[in-house]
């Protein structure tokens, strides 16, 4: 039995973020909450763009924005997590409130979505002008909130329930359960519409809904305890979100961090909506076979996140860390764009891992830095974690939407014949996007050089653990 535990400790990387308050079944249970968002990701960014654009001809530049719409709600998830924090409840129950309403808006959107989207298509049984561009928006809006909410509070009641010693594990854990839960979103997603239609698009979106509330529910169970507060806890006045804000906006290094954290979310991120597009339209592959790129992102980021932590096991600076994704993201961008000319599709799906690759690095070597910077005032690491956040949030949904305009703008005019004979082809406004890209990643160069040559923040220093391990401990909070 003594052995058997050790190596259930050594070869589980689940069993050392259970702590006495926390036990392993509770914490697996929990985790749940991050393969429903995982699954509404893949079914916003992946697979509905993709049927919106090729099989339902709705113009690129409409579907970016409201694949945006849901990523721009994303900066209130710091006032919803500072919100949650402060939550007054006669029972004491701060999380899970958040997470039931943040399930109702996720379903109600998945719920509403196929049929919103056949009407967009045109398919409507009565014409009414604008509806399904309504409707879609409402879908897209309700089911990001949704996430939001739901992410949110799922992630600060782990952590309140995790020990010091095991949160950054716990928090860990359920951050590579949102990537995993979004490769085998992916893989049976892409399975179900193998063939497509548009009943089969009702069921598999309608029936992700269901699956959302089942697994949340599932999740949140008897997770947090009862605690009833008194009157007095009840009335008293509750701390200024914009108290803190302001200590952590006044800091020089935050200013730059921020910057570079959205500058290469730009470029990572103007793909979004354009790549599986762009692996049906422009390479011939199937809705089943494009699905399977949010898989293989997936797969590229867990690679990323393992270099990362052996990286940061040997403390290297997070911000060379970062410049290392960045020229992985050039290279990986690369790589698609030559796979139209060459015609390959193992070539796309190496881009397409690739920029997962170079996207997780980015993101781990910027959590990082926000992670390990000094609190300043009122402002704590959780406000500075979630700034990263918006920052993030932000920068990713503007670019979905220059991206789908980009795209939509280049491509009409290169197949107008204004650039010539040679580049008349619907390729073009995808290349152009891709260069634009690229380009952005090499701004983010420049813009994180000061940073790595200051080193004005500290290394990471791994919680426990050999240096150069590979394990939850190992990857940031």
């Amino acid at each position: 039995m003594s052995r058997l535990a050790h190596m259930t400790a050594r070869f589980l990387p689940f069993s050392d973020a259970a702590s006495a308050d926390l036990p392993l079944n509770q914490l697996l249970r929990l985790s749940m909450f991050q393969v429903s968002v995982g699954m509404a990701g893949v079914m916003l960014l992946g697979t509905l763009n993709r049927v919106m654009i090729v099989e339902l001809s709705v113009p690129a530049v409409l579907v970016a924005l409201f694949v945006a719409l849901p990523v721009l709600i994303a900066p209130f998830r710091a006032l919803l997590g500072f919100r949650s924090d402060t939550h007054r409840s006669a029972i004491g129950w701060k999380r899970i409130p958040y997470l039931w309403f943040g399930t109702l808006w996720q379903m109600g959107g998945l719920a509403i979505m196929p049929a919103s989207l056949l009407v967009l298509g045109g398919n409507p049984v009565y014409d009414v002008p604008f509806a399904g561009e309504v409707l879609a928006a409402l879908a897209f809006v309700m089911t990001g909130l949704g996430m939001h909410m739901t992410q949110t509070a799922g992630l600060a009641l782990a952590a309140d329930r995790a020990s010091d010693e095991t949160r950054p594990r716990v928090v860990a854990l359920l951050y590579v359960m949102f990537l995993v839960g979004m490769g085998l979103s992916a893989v049976v997603i892409g399975w179900l519409l193998r063939d497509f239609n548009g009943l089969r698009l009702i069921q598999v979106v309608q029936g992700a809904a269901a699956l959302t509330v089942v697994l949340n529910v599932f999740a949140l169970w008897r997770q947090e305890r009862v605690r009833p507060m008194s009157k007095e806890e009840r009335e008293a006045p509750r701390p200024l979100f914009r108290d803190a804000w302001a200590d952590y906006a006044s800091g020089g290094t935050a200013g730059r961090l921020l910057m570079v954290v959205f500058l290469g979310t730009m470029a990572f991120n103007m793909q979004d909506v354009l790549l599986e597009p762009y692996g049906g339209e422009i390479l011939g592959l199937s809705v089943s076979a494009t699905t399977l790129l949010t898989a293989t992102w997936a797969a590229g980021a867990l690679t990323g996140f393992a270099l990362a932590a052996r990286w940061l096991g040997r403390s290297m600076n997070p911000y060379r860390m970062g410049a290392r994704g960045v020229l992985a993201g050039v290279a990986a961008f690369c790589a698609v764009i030559f796979s139209s000319p060459m015609g390959s599709d193992l070539l796309f799906f190496l881009g397409a891992c690739g920029i997962g690759f170079g996207g997780g690095l980015f993101s781990v070597a910027t959590l990082t830095a926000a992670m390990t910077m000094p609190a300043r005032g009122a402002a704590g690491r959780g406000l500075a974690l979630g700034a990263w956040g918006a920052a993030q949030a932000t920068a990713a949904g503007l670019s979905i939407a220059i991206g789908g305009g980009l795209r939509d703008g280049i491509g009409h005019l290169a197949m107008s014949g204004h650039f010539g004979e040679a580049l008349a082809h619907p390729a073009t406004g995808y290349s152009v996007v891709y260069h634009f890209e690229i380009l952005i990643l090499f701004v983010t160069l420049v813009a994180i050089g000061p940073l790595v040559r200051a080193g004005e923040t500290s290394t990471y220093e791994p919680k426990g653990g050999e240096a150069g391990k590979i394990g939850l401990a190992d990857l940031p909070t």
